[in-house]
């Protein structure tokens, strides 16, 4: 089966959410157009990332987001695409850093699964966990293309989370991301060089495709990265946008490849064949 994906690498302007949406909703019809199967948009796509106290006024919940989307592509859908979203999440008095995962077709929007980041950096540049309350729950969404698991930026750094994903048969791993760039030295920037191994590592060793959205452009004086990519279950770079500005990244893949990928690096069964005397060694780890 091969599956049409892309990554939107976009620079949302800071709170605006709605012009955001209108951003959003353009690119969706551009990538139906294109033939687009699964489009993938960054971590806070809808409001920027730094927003500190500010989350709550360019939060969302799940039924607004819905409603948003479907009412800007009311008649405009010819051919359902799917969606990942990342925006700030506003449920039951609780703020979250989200990702949204959408079938988009003519009967509307359909919100099929939200996933709520894992790992909030607080650190550095970061203070997430000041300002959203941690996800609990793993991000695997049963779609027309098989599992698709989702992680959201720092989630991808723990290696425990892919490897679960991986476990519960996700073929897909999708990592919408906001990537303030850090380290200048080297010939590529220090943490866009992170995300290239981490991705790499994760579907070498579990024979999935993953495909990282990346936030480009300013905000308060701090750039992000962009180079979004796509890695094939073999741990090759299929493809990979532009650092640091807006780009459409749309890359043809082909899930067989897994099978083959398996055959050759049989990790996964391995990790299988052990998995309840893996959650005992958890059980019996100290606190």
């Amino acid at each position: 089966m091969h599956l049409n994906i892309a990554c939107a690498q976009t620079a949302p302007r800071k709170a605006e959410v709605a012009r955001n949406l209108d951003e959003v909703v353009e690119i969706i019809l551009q990538c139906e157009s294109e033939l687009v199967d699964l489009v993938v948009f960054p971590e806070a796509s809808l409001s920027g990332y730094f927003l500190e106290g500010g989350v709550f006024e360019a939060s969302l919940t799940g039924e607004q987001l819905t409603k948003e989307l479907a009412s800007r592509l009311s008649g405009k859908l010819k051919r359902p695409i799917d969606a990942v979203i990342g925006f700030y999440e506003r449920e039951e008095g609780s703020l979250y850093n989200s990702a949204a995962y959408f079938e988009l077709s003519a009967e509307g929007a359909f919100l099929k699964q939200t996933y709520r980041k894992f790992f909030l950096p607080t650190y550095g540049v970061f203070d997430e966990e000041r300002f959203v309350s941690r996800g609990l729950d793993l991000g695997i969404v049963e779609t027309r293309f098989g599992k698709v698991g989702l992680l959201i930026c720092e989630d991808i750094w723990h290696s425990i989370l892919p490897l679960l994903l991986a476990v519960h048969g996700c073929q897909l791993i999708v990592v919408p991301s906001a990537s303030p760039g850090r380290g200048f030295s080297g010939e590529t920037v220090a943490n866009l060089a992170r995300y290239q191994r981490l991705l790499t590592a994760v579907s070498e060793e579990h024979g999935v495709f993953c495909a990282n959205c990346q936030l480009c452009g300013f905000e308060g004086g701090k750039g992000f990265v962009g180079g979004s990519m796509i890695i094939d279950p073999m741990g090759k770079r299929m493809a990979e946008s532009p650092v640091a500005e807006p780009h459409l990244l749309i890359t043809d893949i082909d899930l067989s490849m897994i099978e083959l990928a398996r055959a050759q690096s049989p990790l996964i069964s391995d990790l299988r064949s052990t998995w309840s005397r893996m959650k005992e060694l958890v059980e019996e780890s100290p606190n």
